[in-house]
Formats: C-alpha cells, structure tokens, sequence
C-alpha cells in the first residue's frame, strides 16, 4: 500500500478479497481501522454475468445449467461453483465479523449503483467522513450500455462511460434454472438482510 498523508484517504480495489479465506485477518493485522466497501447484487444477475464474462474468454465452456447443478435430476446445486459460490454472502461475511465490526462495513447495492448512482455514492462518501461532492449533476444514464456514466472524467472534458467488457448481454438462461437458483440463494440472502440491516430486494 502507498504511504497516506494526513488527510489523505488510499483505497484500494480488488473483488477477490471478500471471498478469499485469509483476507479478513490480514487486512487487520495490517490496519485494524480500515473501512470495508462491499459491492453486492443480487447472486442470480451476479452468478450470470460471471459466467458470461468467461463465456466470452472461452466461448467452448459447458452451458451455464450444466455447471449449476451436480445433478440436475435431483436439482442439487453445484456450490463448489465459483460463480455459485461468491453470492452466498452471507458465508463470506461470518468470515469478515471474526475481524472487524460491522460498523466498518458499508454494503452498497449493485442494482441502487445503477438506479441511483449519486445516492450510493452519497452513502459512500458519508461513510468515509468526506464532503458530499458527487451529486446528481455528475451522471447521465447511458441507453445503451445500461449504464451512468460521470458526465466528465477529473482532469478531461469527455465522459467516463464503463468500458467494453461491462454490460454484455447475458445469454438466455432457462428460466426453471434461474428459478431454482433463486430457491438456493433465498435462505442465505434472508440472514445476509438480517446480518447487514439491510434488505436488498432480491428475490
């Protein structure tokens, strides 16, 4: 980690960290102060688009029902699956409170990043103990990506749109599948709300 001024606030990006075992007790060894920013949708959206991202790397990969179940007969779900596994939140959040409190934590709604890109931001900034800056007036909802964007990128006049390996189109998912796996997520989702406070409207 770069060294921080005072005054200064570093921050640092990796999604792996929330799912990965020794995350949690090495981040606290290294400072026990440090604030926690989650970015969380809901599994079902989240365990496709994961599988399109690599569908798109390796178009040879098997179909996403087949890597969802370990039977498909009995519909038992396959959750040594990374992209089944990394939505059961819940799991990975017992692993974080061992660490630090909730307090810490800010969860931010993947889906309210989308629909209300300044009020997320504004939990965030609030959260961090900064200055509201980032407000509505910095974003306009791009059609077609199906995304905000920053109206001006700092430092340039043109503006800051997600790049081309976000908003792919997801293929068409069997929906007795997609059924299914919102029947799995259900229970972990129900106690990631009740860990949190907060209920994110995934169903």
């Amino acid at each position: 980690m770069p060294r921080t001024l005072e005054g200064q606030i570093t921050m640092e990006k990796t999604p792996s960290y929330f799912v990965t075992k020794e995350a949690p007790a090495r981040i606290s060894s290294m400072c026990k102060g440090t604030k926690l920013i989650v970015v969380v949708r809901d599994p079902v959206t989240r365990a496709i688009s994961d599988y399109t991202q690599t569908l798109s790397k390796k178009p040879d990969i098997p179909t996403f029902e087949s890597l969802t179940f370990k039977n498909r007969t009995t519909g038992l779900i396959d959750t040594s699956w990374s992209a089944i596994q990394i939505g059961i939140y819940a799991k990975h959040l017992e692993n974080w409170l061992l660490h630090f409190p909730l307090g810490q934590i800010l969860f931010v709604s993947g889906e309210r990043l989308i629909s209300d890109p300044a009020g997320e931001l504004g939990r965030v900034q609030d959260f961090l103990g900064l200055k509201r800056i980032i407000t509505d007036k910095h974003f306009y909802f791009n059609k077609t990506k199906g995304f905000p964007c920053l109206k001006k990128a700092e430092g340039s006049s043109k503006p800051h749109c997600l790049g081309k390996t976000k908003g792919r189109t997801h293929p068409d998912i069997d929906q007795e599948v997609v059924q299914r796996l919102r029947d799995f997520y259900r229970p972990f989702n129900m106690k990631f709300y009740q860990m949190t406070g907060q209920d994110f409207g995934w169903d």
